[in-house]
């Protein structure tokens, strides 16, 4: 496990000796349009754990990505080996379709401290959701960023992140009411305290996740990954491409539906991903938005 190979793999070629907000939000930028938010071990028959090395050699070696457990503690280390004062949160996630937030903390993420400044290093949550800079850690300040505009609220210690989206253009109305779309304007993303985490903290939610039926991520088969002008995502046979502000005010939202043949090729072109087992998707509607 080495810095310059995981730096290899992301493509930062920036600076090594600073720790400042600039080079954070460089080698943030480079972990996400490289590394994809995926859960498809899950759908080929791999288990996942939270061992460092095993997310290292997955991640850098065999180039695959991985979800928050796995991202954000890769991350993390990265940021630790380079001298940034680090530590881990852990959130709650919230789910429209129940209008409520998890009861089991499913969600690491990572806190910064710069100069005093603590900012949120989220590089686990993919899609739409997916910041794109660090954000500080202020209560009900506007955080304009490419996907749209973040929020942070704080209330009785309890720390809330909300989205706010702009309109969006879909060529293929055949997709206009699809589950996959995110109705709302505003949506709540999810929520935390400061209270330190482990990654030990997350081993029940690992096992949990990737086994219970009632868990997203064995409904879906999931893909994501951050470009320089939006986000691709495939999720079961549906591939999106999202474009942010092709038009004032208006993101692009294109999507495809593929033959179960063409999910390996797609998977390789547009996610650089290429697995050593048999995936099969699977997309169980009504429970992902993007």
């Amino acid at each position: 496990m080495n810095l310059e190979e995981y730096f290899a793999r992301t493509g930062y070629k920036g600076s090594l000796e600073k720790q400042d907000l600039e080079t954070l939000t460089d080698i943030f930028q480079h972990h996400i349009r490289a590394v994809p938010f995926e859960n498809l071990s899950i759908h080929c028959g791999e288990k996942i754990t939270l061992e460092l090395e095993h997310v290292y050699n997955k991640i850098v070696r065999r180039k695959r990505g991985g979800w928050c457990m796995e991202n954000n503690q890769l991350l993390g280390w990265v940021l630790k080996r380079l001298g940034y004062d680090t530590s881990f949160l852990g959130a709650y996630v919230f789910n429209p379709h129940q209008n409520a937030y998890a009861t089991i903390m499913t969600h690491l993420l990572v806190k910064v401290v710069i100069d005093g400044k603590a900012y949120i290093v989220d590089g686990g949550f993919g899609v739409s959701y997916q910041m794109w800079q660090p954000m500080e850690l202020v209560s009900g300040k506007d955080q304009p960023q490419a996907p749209g505009v973040f929020r942070f609220t704080e209330k009785n210690t309890t720390w809330y992140l909300e989205k706010m989206r702009r309109k969006q253009y879909i060529p293929n109305q055949n997709f206009s009411n699809s589950d996959l779309l995110e109705k709302k304007e505003c949506r709540k993303v999810y929520m935390f305290s400061l209270e330190p985490r482990t990654v030990e903290d997350f081993s029940f939610q690992c096992t949990y996740l990737q086994t219970s039926p009632d868990s997203l991520f064995t409904k879906k088969s999931i893909c994501t990954l951050q470009t320089t002008d939006g986000f691709r995502a495939l999720i079961g046979w549906t591939l999106t491409e999202t474009t942010y502000n092709y038009k004032e005010n208006m993101d692009l939202v294109e999507f495809i539906t593929l033959q179960d043949e063409e999910v390996e090729k797609t998977l390789k072109e547009k996610f650089n991903i290429t697995l050593d087992r048999k995936l099969v998707p699977i997309n169980i509607k009504g429970f992902y938005t993007i």
